[in-house]
């Protein structure tokens, strides 16, 4: 019997290092032309240490590829006109190409009434109902960063998806759905047969066993177990949690959805937590603000 290839670990550090490197000549190109550096900005209420570091990161981020980056911090307890005043400005600020309310916001205020009056040609989250809108009828659109990084992830690592059985674990409007509906899209990039399960999925463990590809957002720390997984699959995850680990200088290490140790002796292909689907967020926040500046999507 022919011994089973060695899983690949897919390297979303070096994938998202690729794709930063193409925005920063891009970029570099502009700037020599007189044309303006793309601005990419933040609105941070609160003081979520998770929200803290993924601003910063974006900063960083954004920076490194000569791009310009903004961030509006406010107090956790402004009120919700406050917060949709700072919107409206951002929105006609002809400066800003792009920008994203950091989620979550606090409890008192609406975040469906926030999302929907950010201006849809600078929701380079692509949370709006028109960019999720475009994105359902496969019509140009900014694609939520995560599922833009997963789908950029197989395309580098030449994945084929056509015809593939893609299981979706989590149906979140910013992973989950999303994810699903780019994997089904009639391109070149999908075609995909997609089954979205969730809490009231039945017969979960028989569904995963059958994924060509498996994608875990589900957000519970390695929910998904080698036996749920069929040998050879491809798995996804897009998980992050923190366990208490004392042999760490940080008191704690990150896994994600998937028991990556067991489940990568049946993958072919699959990501660690961290570096990564985590890395390609980031990246791709990017990629949408350098389209918002060209005004790709909305002219």
């Amino acid at each position: 019997m022919a011994k089973r290839k060695k899983a690949v670990i897919i390297d979303g550090r070096k994938v998202a290092s690729v794709v930063k490197e193409s925005i920063k000549k891009e970029v570099a190109e502009m700037i020599d032309s007189k044309d303006a550096s793309p601005h990419l900005a933040a609105v941070l209420v609160g003081d979520d240490p998770a929200s803290e570091t993924y601003v910063a990161s974006k900063e960083k981020a954004a920076h490194t590829a000569g791009m310009i980056s903004s961030t509006y911090r406010y107090p956790a307890d402004i009120t919700e006109k406050e917060l949709l005043e700072v919107v409206d400005y951002l929105n006609n600020d002809e400066e800003i190409d792009g920008y994203i309310v950091q989620l979550p916001l606090p409890g008192h205020i609406d975040e469906n009434k926030i999302i929907h009056r950010i201006n849809p040609a600078k929701d380079v989250d692509g949370f709006t109902p028109e960019n999720v809108g475009k994105m359902v009828l496969g019509q140009p659109a900014f694609l939520s960063a995560t599922p833009f990084g997963i789908m950029e992830l197989l395309k580098y690592y030449k994945i084929s998806v056509a015809g593939k059985h893609c299981v979706v674990l989590g149906r979140s409007n910013i992973v989950g759905r999303p994810m699903s509906i780019l994997l089904s899209q009639k391109n070149d990039a999908a075609n995909a047969t997609v089954t979205l399960c969730h809490s009231a999925t039945k017969n979960l463990e028989e569904i995963t066993r059958s994924a060509d590809i498996l994608i875990a957002a589900i957000g519970k720390q390695q929910f998904v177990k080698a036996d749920m997984v069929k040998e050879g699959a491809v798995v996804i995850d897009v998980g992050i949690h923190r366990l208490k680990d004392e042999t760490k200088k940080s008191g704690y290490r990150l896994v994600g959805d998937v028991d990556f140790d067991e489940v990568m002796k049946k993958a072919s292909f699959i990501t660690p937590v961290p570096g990564g689907v985590g890395p390609m967020t980031i990246a791709m926040l990017l990629k949408n603000t350098l389209l918002a500046h060209k005004k790709e999507i909305y002219s």
